[in-house]
C-alpha cells in the first residue's frame, strides 16, 4: 500500500468527512495522522473516542500560514478538507467563506509546497459549477487556485475531487428529516421537485481514494452518482419510520438551485469517462495568447452538463435501501 509508514494530515479533520478518512486509514500501515482543525472539544471528544497513540491532534486555523505550515512538517500527504460549507451563514458572510475556501486552501497548498509533501487532495462540491451564491464561488475560486498552483507545484500533486450531497453529513436534510418525523412534526421541503445527488460518505472517499490513486496534478475528479427529488427523498423517510407527518412546502431559500451540476458543459466536452469516474484535465495552455488566435482548441459540440436532474433517478426501494446503507431504518 502507497501510505505504509507514511504521516497523513487532515484538515478540518473533526467533521464528518475528515472522521471517515481517519476511519478508513487508521488501522492500515499508515504511521501517523495529523487531525488539524480549531475546535479544541472535537479534537478532545475525538481523543476519547479513539484512544490512539497514532492520532495527533494540532489546534489552528487554515486561515493562518503559520498553524498550517508547522503542522505540516514531515508530512507525506494532505487531505483538505476544511471549508465553510453551510450556503445561508456564506451567503451573510461571503468574505469569512473567502478566507477560509479560498485563502486558507492557498495557505494550505503553499505549506504543502514548502514541505515537500507528496500529494494533496482538495475536497469542492458540486455547487462550484454555475455558482450562485458564495460558498459555491468561493469553492469554484478554489478550484482555479488549485488549478493555478499545480503548475508550479514541482514534485508536490495537487488533486481536485468535486462531489454532491453527502448524505447525512452535518447540516444536510436528511438530519433534518429525520428530527422532524421523530418530533411529529410536519418536514419542510423548499421544492419537492428539487433534485441532489445522493452519495454516502463511504462513496466520498472512495472518490478521494480513486483521486488519490489515479490522479495528475491539476486533475478534478467527480464520480458518477445517481439523485433523487426533496419530494421523493421525505416521501422515503416518511414510509421508512411509518409516519403520518405531512410534507409541508415552504418555498426555495436564499441562493438555492433546484438542481445541481457535477460537470459543466464546458467540461464534459473535455473529460475523460473512466467508468465510475470523470477526469477533467488542468488546461496547462500558458499566457502566449497570441498563438489561439490561429490555433484553438477543436469544434465546440452541444453537449448536456451532467446534472442531477438527468442522472440516474433513484426508486423509491433504491433511496430507502440506501438510507438504511447509512443509519436510517
Amino acid at each position: 500500500m502507497i501510505l505504509n509508514n507514511s504521516t497523513l494530515l487532515i484538515t478540518g479533520g473533526t467533521g464528518s468527512f475528515g472522521n471517515a478518512v481517519l476511519n478508513r486509514f487508521l488501522n492500515t500501515g499508515v504511521k501517523e495522522i495529523r487531525i488539524f482543525s480549531r475546535d479544541e472539544k472535537k479534537q478532545h471528544d475525538m481523543r476519547l473516542d479513539f484512544k490512539n497513540s497514532k492520532i495527533k491532534f494540532y489546534i489552528g486555523d487554515v486561515r493562518d500560514y503559520e498553524s498550517i505550515n508547522s503542522a505540516m512538517i514531515n508530512v507525506d500527504y494532505v487531505f483538505h478538507v476544511a471549508a465553510l460549507k453551510q450556503v445561508p451563514s456564506c451567503e451573510f458572510y461571503p468574505i469569512e467563506a473567502v478566507k477560509t475556501n479560498v485563502l486558507g486552501t492557498e495557505n494550505v497548498l503553499n505549506a504543502a509546497i514548502s514541505n515537500q509533501v507528496n500529494k494533496v487532495i482538495c475536497l469542492s462540491t458540486d455547487k462550484a459549477v454555475y455558482p450562485i451564491n458564495a460558498m459555491g464561488i468561493s469553492k469554484a475560486m478554489m478550484e482555479k487556485l488549485m488549478v493555478a498552483k499545480s503548475r508550479i507545484s514541482g514534485d508536490t500533486i495537487l488533486i481536485g475531487t468535486r462531489y454532491g450531497n453527502v448524505m447525512a453529513s452535518r447540516g444536510s436534510v436528511i438530519p433534518i428529516f429525520y428530527e422532524q418525523i421523530k418530533n411529529n412534526q410536519s418536514i419542510t421541503v423548499t421544492d419537492p421537485t428539487m433534485s441532489r445527488f445522493m452519495m454516502t460518505l463511504s462513496d466520498a472517499v472512495e472518490l478521494v481514494l480513486y483521486a488519490f490513486e489515479y490522479g495528475n496534478s491539476g486533475d478534478i475528479f467527480v464520480q458518477k452518482s445517481p439523485a433523487s427529488t426533496m419530494g421523493e427523498l421525505a416521501e422515503a423517510m416518511l414510509k421508512i419510520y411509518k409516519s403520518s407527518a405531512k410534507v409541508k412546502v415552504i418555498g426555495t431559500r436564499h441562493a438555492e438551485k433546484l438542481y445541481e451540476t457535477l460537470l459543466a458543459k464546458e467540461e464534459i466536452q473535455i473529460a475523460e469517462d473512466l467508468g465510475d469516474y470523470y477526469r477533467v484535465a488542468a488546461d496547462n495552455r500558458d499566457l502566449n495568447y497570441s498563438k489561439y488566435f490561429t490555433e484553438g482548441l477543436g469544434s465546440t459540440r452541444e453537449v448536456d452538463e451532467y446534472n442531477s436532474h438527468n442522472t440516474k433517478k433513484l426508486s423509491e426501494s433504491e433511496l430507502i435501501f440506501l438510507l438504511n446503507s447509512i443509519g436510517y431504518k
